[in-house]
């Protein structure tokens, strides 16, 4: 009982080390292949989201808003694409979870074999909505792009999921703070996560709406 609880606190104290390591190269010359690199490594196992070094990078520079967006943007895909292939590949051993997987469940934020066979399930009805929805939303994504692999879904499809959610997430905030600047920070660091999935139920409604209608 007393080593779970030290582990929890342990594990807090190293999730809030690096997200000041994250933030801190906000003030570096070398932030924007900071960004990109740790865009690319949440995307299958790294725990801070880009989204706390994007809106530091545009609110210090606020004329390369769209080019960070773009960048951090393109370095998710390219990192979802490495955690499809961590699923498809290495996930399993023979019809035991390999070493792989079994580290990920023990040392990366948001991984648990329940959480992760919840996903695979859901993936089985609702391949390309679960890419788009966990890319968009506070959804793990390193989840769903190694749930992806691991399912074997259309990697065509999982890649326009990913571009059109990623791309829409990370534009609208970096939109976001370009136009409001230091108004918005708050409100995009406490209210995005709800906001972003009421879009996304916008989103899919309005879908289900011309589905039915045609």
């Amino acid at each position: 009982m007393i080593a779970k609880y030290t582990i929890k606190i342990y594990g807090w104290r190293i999730h809030r080390f690096l997200y000041d390591w994250v933030l801190s190269w906000a003030y570096s010359p070398l932030g924007g292949y900071a960004l990109f690199t740790l865009a690319l490594a949440e995307s299958s196992f790294f725990p801070i989201p880009p989204d706390v070094l994007l809106i530091a990078l545009v609110l210090s520079h606020r004329e390369k808003a769209f080019f960070f967006a773009f960048l951090c943007s393109f370095a998710s895909i390219i990192g979802g694409i490495f955690g499809y292939y961590i699923g498809y590949e290495l996930w399993y051993s023979g019809e035991d979870f390999s070493s792989i997987a079994n580290f990920f469940f023990s040392y990366i934020p948001g991984f648990s074999i329940e959480n992760f066979l919840a996903t695979k399930k859901w993936f089985e009805q609702f391949s390309f909505w679960i890419v788009f929805t966990a890319g968009f939303t506070p959804v793990p994504y390193k989840i769903i792009t190694i749930s992806a692999g691991v399912t074997k879904i259309d990697f065509i499809m999982f890649i326009i999921a990913s571009m059109i959610s990623r791309s829409l997430r990370f534009f609208i905030v970096a939109g976001l703070i370009w136009k409001f600047g230091e108004q918005v920070k708050n409100l995009i660091e406490k209210k995005f996560n709800i906001i972003s999935v009421l879009l996304v139920l916008l989103f899919i409604g309005g879908f289900a709406i011309i589905k039915y209608i045609l």
